[in-house]
């Protein structure tokens, strides 16, 4: 039974490694891939497309209207053109609000890409991370086996009792049960890469080409405005905007009427008309749309203060955990040093017939809970660089 454990845990493993033809993938391949082909991506583009189109229609002037009638009075025929008239201060708040929007749009675009690329590279560290641990695991598995068969052999030399014996025997149980779960841990952790650069996720069909190492011991810094903040600035800005159209638009714009007449029998040719079309605001002083721009932009007032108030303080500690996290790596490398050489000098010093088995193992267990702590803290200090990067990403590609 425990072999058949040990070869689980191999062929999950090999699984990755062999099996299936893979493609090396750098974090770079796979965040392009992500950001070309994934549906979080498109859907930004779709919407910073509608609002360019949206900016478009505002800067177009209003078509003219032609109409042609007959009646029986004299002149028989009427051909009338109406142009409604786009004055200024109307023209230029709805584009305003246009202009401000396609902004809103772009920086929240360009966020939403950071977090694309933030989504990918932190699921590439955390596979990393589980197939640096499965690798462990599978190096942990072979040693206590080795450990048993030394106990064996000391057993039949009458050097130590069996109770050695079974003690190795269930360590390397144990030991070979975790590389089991690591090895189906990091097929998974592999095929969540695959999902986020929009591959199919039944079989792996990639493998990591970077190597999990610790990031530079410096950060970007917040050059300029946060783009969540951008974003929510920009949205304030279109809605200042619309409720100063709403307030102009009371007085509707006028209209300007050209057009001839013809078919007089007293008047020879055809007759020139011109008119001006005036709405007068007796019933409808565009109250209701100036409410509703009212609240709209209180809202996005009262977003654009949390925003500024949230991201400083996400931005601050991401800065907190990054400075926390790098420290933890420098002593998990001196710990780590320390735990490997206590654990070489406890297997031979056992082999010698020194120590016990008890402190060969307990030596052991110490140097895989440091190793695999400085995995995982290596990985929580590349995730807290990205987290960092996100919050201080700019709107450039």
């Amino acid at each position: 039974m425990r072999r058949a454990l040990s070869l689980v845990g191999l062929w999950s493993v090999s699984l990755v490694e062999f099996v299936f033809p893979q493609q090396p993938v750098t974090r770079a391949d796979a965040v392009a891939a992500a950001l070309a082909r994934g549906a979080r991506a498109a859907f930004g583009r779709a919407d910073t497309a509608a609002a360019a189109a949206v900016l478009h229609g505002a800067r177009l002037y209003p078509n003219p209207a032609l109409a042609a009638t007959y009646t029986k009075d004299v002149p028989h025929y009427h051909v009338i053109a109406d142009l409604s008239l786009d004055l200024p201060w109307l023209r230029s708040a709805r584009i305003g609000a246009a202009a401000s929007a396609r902004d809103a749009a772009r920086y929240g675009f360009a966020f939403e890409r950071a977090t694309i690329r933030f989504d990918v590279d932190t699921t590439y560290t955390r596979a990393l991370a589980t197939l640096a641990r499965a690798r462990l695991s599978r190096r942990n598995a072979a040693d206590a086996d080795s450990l048993l068969k030394m106990a064996q052999l000391r057993r039949e030399v009458g050097d130590v009792s069996d109770l050695d014996v079974r003690l190795a025997a269930v360590n390397a149980g144990q030991l070979e049960n975790g590389a089991a779960d690591d090895s189906l841990a990091a097929v998974e952790a592999l095929l969540a890469v695959q999902l986020a650069m929009a591959l199919p996720g039944e079989q792996p069909t990639i493998t990591l080409a970077d190597s999990l190492a610790p990031p530079s011991d410096s950060v970007p810094s917040l050059g300029a405005e946060p783009l969540p903040v951008a974003a929510a600035a920009a949205s304030l800005r279109s809605e200042q905007r619309a409720l100063t159209l709403a307030h102009r638009s009371a007085f509707a714009a006028p209209s300007l009427q050209v057009g001839v007449e013809n078919g007089d029998p007293t008047q020879g040719g055809a007759l020139p008309t011109i008119g001006l079309s005036l709405p007068l605001p007796l019933f409808n002083w565009n109250g209701g749309e100036v409410a509703r721009a009212t609240a709209a932009r209180d809202r996005a007032q009262a977003n654009l203060e949390f925003l500024q108030r949230e991201t400083a303080a996400a931005l601050a500690r991401a800065q907190r955990e990054f400075a926390v996290a790098m420290a933890r790596v420098q002593r998990d490398r001196r710990l780590l040093a320390s735990a490997d050489r206590v654990a070489a000098m406890s297997l031979q010093a056992y082999a010698e017939g020194a120590v016990a088995l008890p402190n060969v193992l307990e030596a052991q267990r110490n140097a895989r809970e440091a190793l695999g702590r400085y995995v995982d803290d290596v990985a929580a200090a590349s995730n807290a660089a990205a987290a960092v990067r996100l919050l201080t990403a700019s709107d450039q590609p």
